[in-house]
């Protein structure tokens, strides 16, 4: 990283660190400095989202995660946070708390077999530099950030309940309430009640918040209908889940449909939120 260079929220860039697996980011949604965990070191993923900002994607799984080489990334980047002076070279001075470790990164976290593995290292960690305690003033969350599209699988539920014991939440893309959107946006078939049985088994194993991103294409929101079809989702899985984040394009996409896509107002994501609020669901809006 360059020296005194300070970390932005419109730049996500997994290289900056220098690093194989572990990347830091300033995160809007987390609200501060967030280490994250890029396990899809190959650009691959099982979905391809049109507003994702990861160049040269691809379908397609992790390649094998070394373990021993992620641990020590881990815990060198925990100790330039904890102990070094991380924050004060690359963090202004108003984001300079540890919010969170979030596996996100170039692609769907849990496809990695060697998912479980790396949570246990990550909660081993957390309790070398005591930031699970619950006695100190602010223990950091572990966050998933997923497409979900695993959710229905034992072993990665087993995972989600492991999670659940580390002060860990899951946040479940859901990004359009019919199988029509989901193709639009996300560029895979599926059907929504399998979107919504998988979003309540998540939750019942992990506090679980739905995750949106919502976009304007070709200069058009998404239609009334389109809305409406997606409050109807969030309708059926309200008593599982925690609330909802829903956010804008706040980088540029890196897929070939970049130039069709531009930001929504702020003023017509916190309409949609409203909605949200009114089926009796938290909305957290990040334009």
């Amino acid at each position: 990283m360059a020296d005194d260079q300070y970390l932005t929220v419109a730049d996500h860039n997994r290289d900056v660190s220098g690093l194989t697996y572990i990347y830091p980011v300033v995160s809007r949604r987390a609200g501060g400095v967030s280490i994250g965990i890029n396990l899809n070191i190959n650009n691959a993923c099982n979905w391809r989202c049109l507003y994702c900002q990861v160049p040269n994607l691809t379908r397609g799984t992790p390649p094998p995660i070394n373990l021993q080489l992620l641990e020590k990334e881990l815990r060198d980047f925990l100790e330039y946070i904890v102990n070094g002076d991380f924050m004060e070279r690359y963090v202004a001075e108003g984001d300079r708390k540890l919010q969170d470790i979030a596996f996100s990164g170039n692609g769907e976290p849990t496809s990695a077999k060697e998912f479980p593995e790396v949570l246990k290292i990550v909660e081993k960690l957390l309790n070398e530099f005591d930031l699970l305690n619950s006695t100190i003033a602010h223990p950091i969350k572990v966050r998933l950030i997923t497409n979900g599209s695993l959710m229905d699988k034992p072993h990665v539920l087993a995972s989600m309940r492991h999670l659940a014991k580390i002060n860990g939440e899951v946040w479940f893309k859901a990004d359009a309430g019919t199988s029509e959107g989901v193709a639009k946006i996300n560029d895979v078939n599926i059907n929504i009640p399998s979107v919504i049985k998988r979003i309540k088994a998540c939750a019942a194993a992990c506090p679980t918040f739905v995750q949106t991103c919502m976009v304007a294409i070709d200069g058009v929101a998404p239609t009334e209908d389109e809305v409406t079809a997606y409050i109807e989702l969030l309708q059926q899985v309200k008593q599982a889940v925690q609330g909802v984040h829903l956010y804008g394009l706040a980088r540029p996409s890196m897929q070939a449909e970049a130039p069709r896509l531009s930001r929504l107002s702020s003023e017509w994501l916190e309409g949609v939120a409203k909605k949200i609020r009114a089926i009796g669901l938290k909305a957290f809006v990040s334009p």
